[in-house]
């Protein structure tokens, strides 16, 4: 489909650890965050913000409804205050939670429950397995190095997988924790940089048992309606259109690796011409895919605090320029 129409589309992007050093000023006197919270804490029966003040964990139950909450409500300020008139929909890994909610696919409550209660089931799968594996996030390693870094992995009988495509050069790649050092050094070797690992892993085809315990346990029970703006699938681009279809990209998020090249293909084939990113994003509005063909408009907490007059909007040049290979951090982050 193409079309010579401007269109727009709101971004919501996968997660990345959530303090609350880091967000609880912001989630406290934010105006559009308060008013989800409130709504949170009922569906909870508890105060999202108390639980996860108390937590500590980047990626605790709490931490992400945190993060959910604050990319929904962004969402709400970049339509009210940014007149986002949104045509397409992108979740990026976690980011499918808010969109499954901004769709108007599930009522904000019942995806606070959903997140809650994912995050909640993949707690008790990894309590008991794949407690070894890593997902790393690497950049600037050509396509014909990495095929030989992974060559190197495969001749010694060690697993690992793709577990995403992010940019030219940046990849996921999951391994077991025990080798992570190594291939780190190995990507250093052939002139790339090692950002940052998740654990758990992320996005792998073992994770299938993962997938059918989430069905099993929670998104089997969930009542989803047809989303009233399409979805662009995080893995393949396709449109998700229906309920059933939604559960589908749900589930597919824990054993099918994410690749943002066919999204922006979707997004540029249906004419969007500006991408809204609403949330804690320190990734997808930077990428040179991203900025390279859309207007970017990045509102996350940050951006949200800037006094009045200071611009949000991101341009090509302004991204790229603040795109830096991170440290390397054991934190894990999407």
């Amino acid at each position: 489909m193409t079309t010579d129409q401007a269109r727009s589309a709101v971004v919501f992007p996968g997660m990345g650890p959530s303090r609350f050093t880091d967000v609880g000023k912001f989630m406290m006197i934010d105006p559009f965050v308060r008013k989800r919270l409130a709504a949170a804490d009922e569906a909870l029966g508890r105060s999202v913000l108390d639980g996860f003040r108390a937590q500590g964990e980047d990626f605790g139950e709490f931490a992400q409804v945190a993060f959910f909450i604050n990319s929904v409500a962004l969402a709400d300020r970049a339509v009210e205050n940014g007149g986002l008139r949104a045509d397409l929909c992108v979740g990026f890994s976690f980011g499918q939670k808010a969109a499954t909610a901004f769709s108007g696919a599930l009522p904000f409550p019942e995806a606070v429950r959903l997140t809650y209660e994912l995050a909640l089931c993949e707690q008790r799968f990894f309590q008991e397995q794949y407690q070894d594996l890593v997902t790393l996030t690497i950049t600037r390693v050509p396509e014909p190095a990495l095929t030989e870094v992974l060559a190197e992995l495969t001749e010694r009988g060690e697993f690992h997988e793709v577990s995403g495509l992010l940019d030219e050069g940046m990849h996921m790649i999951t391994l077991r924790e025990p080798v992570l050092e190594s291939f780190q050094r190995r990507i250093s070797a052939v002139g790339g940089y090692s950002l940052y690992s998740m654990k758990p892993p992320a996005h792998c085809r073992v994770l299938t048992g993962l997938r059918a315990r989430a069905e099993e346990e929670v998104l089997g029970a969930v009542d989803l309606a047809d989303p009233e703006l399409p979805v662009v699938a995080d893995h393949d681009g396709s449109l998700v259109t229906t309920a059933d279809g939604l559960r589908t990209l749900l589930l597919d998020t824990f054993d099918h690796p994410v690749r943002w090249h066919p999204v922006v293909d979707t997004l540029r084939a249906h004419g969007v011409t500006t991408a809204h990113v609403t949330g804690p994003d320190r990734l997808l509005h930077r990428l040179d895919v991203t900025t390279r063909h859309f207007d970017v408009v990045a509102l996350g907490p940050e951006q949200a605090l800037r006094p009045a007059g200071r611009p949000a909007r991101d341009t090509a040049r302004s991204a790229r320029a603040s795109s830096r290979p991170a440290r390397t951090s054991s934190r894990k982050e999407q």
